[in-house]
């Protein structure tokens, strides 16, 4: 379990998989209360044939610290491969961890390969009720705020037992860090920017997510220039819901794909 301090933090990664191949890493961001382990079937699918790479935000799992913009979460990234001396690669990221994919792709563009975005929007927009209704959200006692947003999180049927598990390990971030990224998801906006993000993206999204509704990654599909797109029978938890469905996809965009 090998670690990274940086810039007040310390980070917790996996870095496995061959070396020696022509293909880029694969490198995994998870989102917003979860950890490193939403990718545990990703990872053993293509580690023994390339190299891949997976941590824990700062705040999160079994990293320390804490980030207030996207920004700061992006920089994390870039600082991690430049330890690993990973110059080129594939960002695959799950919700925020597709946030902070997009600052990547717009920021370095000459270091993305591919990009995949898993469950994910540039902008998050909400009806006039539904903004009121994540503000209140925020008044309510930090536990239930979490459970709350976990629990919606998943496709009906999803067995409850384990929903709660994912509950009490979300729980288990700091709160400051759980509200003040809520902050910045709210606040990351790059629709208008989109279109300038040239290299072939993968957009997969589950058809019951009522987290970041299928309509608002459909609104941001139309912009990127080299898109594909995938629909699955999912929620919001996709690479726990539908771990091969999303290896699946990914595998063929990654090694298929012309």
């Amino acid at each position: 379990m090998p670690q990274l301090a940086v810039d007040g933090a310390t980070l917790t990664y996996d870095d496995e998989g061959p070396r020696d191949g022509d293909a880029v890493p694969l490198v995994f961001i998870h989102g917003w209360t979860a950890n490193r382990h939403r990718w545990d079937h990703q990872m053993a699918h293509f580690a023994p044939k390339r190299r891949v790479i997976r941590f824990d935000l700062r705040g999160h799992g079994e990293s320390d610290g804490s980030a207030k913009t996207i920004d700061e979460l992006a920089g994390d990234v870039l600082a991690l491969l430049d330890h690993l001396e990973v110059d080129r690669f594939v960002p695959v990221g799950h919700s925020m961890g597709g946030m902070i994919a997009q600052t990547l792709a717009l920021t370095h563009p000459e270091r993305i390969e591919r990009l995949v975005l898993v469950n994910s929007i540039s902008r998050m927009a909400f009806s006039r009720g539904r903004g009121l209704l994540m503000a209140a959200s925020t008044l309510v006692p930090f536990k239930l705020f979490v459970a709350a947003n976990i629990q919606r999180a998943f496709a009906p049927g999803y067995p409850r037992e384990e929903i709660r598990e994912y509950i009490r390990a979300s729980s288990a971030t700091p709160r400051e860090v759980v509200m003040t990224l809520y902050s910045a998801m709210r606040a990351f906006d790059v629709l208008d920017r989109v279109g300038e993000i040239r290299t072939p993206t993968l957009l997969v999204h589950g058809y019951h997510d009522i987290q970041l509704p299928v309509a608002q990654m459909l609104r941001m599909a139309t912009a990127y220039p080299d898109a594909v797109i995938r629909i699955v029978d999912a929620g919001h938890e996709l690479p726990v819901e539908k771990p091969a469905k999303l290896t699946e996809a990914l595998d063929w965009f990654v090694t298929d794909r012309p």
